[in-house]
């Protein structure tokens, strides 16, 4: 079984990558004759071998993992708990969530779930679900916006937001991640009602731009917040590379003096 393993993800992943042998031979710095035999299962690769070769399909490191272990070799990456990586990182993550006050900022999960969050996130998140009950556990940031108990009646034009995301979801799956957490949460993404039945297919016309913008309404309170995301540069943990930092930044002067209230009131409090 290992000797088929190897070649079926090597196969695989050079698939995703829309690549030929030979384009990957000249990537990774080998033969194309190499390669064939690899994905033949005439050849043996060393673990230094998966991992150039893996590199070069620029594979996440979770599933690098999985290649070594295909291959009968160890896994070469940890993915320790968030709360036993480095206390340098922590610390940095710590004070990226206070330094952004009273602005909010999340901390996110592969799969977009909010791991951490800032006060700011809380106090103006939780101004914008319609209805408490439904946060019964952490949420997602998909969840979030497509969940009609939750902020979506409170989008201003939820559909152009909406479908923006929903790109961005599609092209991150097709892209070659091979997490199969983005799948699940596509389907049930998918599963929310009046969600438009174009977007349960990728539309590879629309422009991704690298921020989203997002104007929240309800009654006489609006804001609205430009959204950045930032991971970490060459992690070599599965932990660190699958997480991201999601930044809000005000639109406008009525967003910076409603954030300022919503903080001065909660200190007071």
């Amino acid at each position: 079984m290992t000797d088929r393993l190897f070649p079926a993800l090597l196969k695989y992943w050079r698939g995703r990558h829309g690549q030929s042998q030979l384009d990957l031979a000249l990537s990774a710095g080998v033969s194309a004759r190499h390669i064939s035999f690899l994905e033949s299962g005439r050849a043996k690769p060393s673990d230094a071998m998966v991992l150039r070769l893996m590199t070069a399909l620029d594979v996440p490191l979770r599933e690098q993992n999985e290649a070594l272990r295909a291959a009968g070799f160890v896994a070469r990456f940890p993915e320790p708990d968030l709360d036993a990586i480095s206390p340098a990182i922590d610390w940095a993550i710590e004070r990226m969530l206070r330094q952004q006050e009273p602005y909010p900022l999340t901390l996110l999960s592969a799969d977009y779930r909010i791991i951490r969050s800032n006060r700011a996130a809380s106090r103006v998140f939780e101004l914008f679900v319609a209805d408490p009950t439904r946060v019964t556990g952490p949420l997602d940031m998909f969840s979030l916006l497509f969940d009609p108990g939750l902020a979506r009646s409170f989008v201003v034009d939820w559909e152009l937001l909406a479908g923006k995301m929903l790109a961005r979801l599609h092209r991150e799956i097709l892209h070659g991640r091979g997490d199969s957490r983005l799948s699940s949460l596509l389907d049930r993404v998918l599963s929310y009602p009046d969600v438009n039945a174009e977007w349960r297919r990728p539309d590879l016309s629309t422009n991704i731009d690298s921020t989203l913008n997002v104007w929240l309404q309800r009654g006489d309170l609006r804001v609205g917040f430009m959204t950045t995301i930032t991971v970490f540069s060459a992690p070599r943990l599965v932990t660190l590379e699958e997480l991201r930092i999601e930044s809000y930044f005000p639109l406008d002067e009525q967003t910076r003096d409603a954030c300022e209230r919503l903080a001065n009131a909660s200190s007071v409090a």
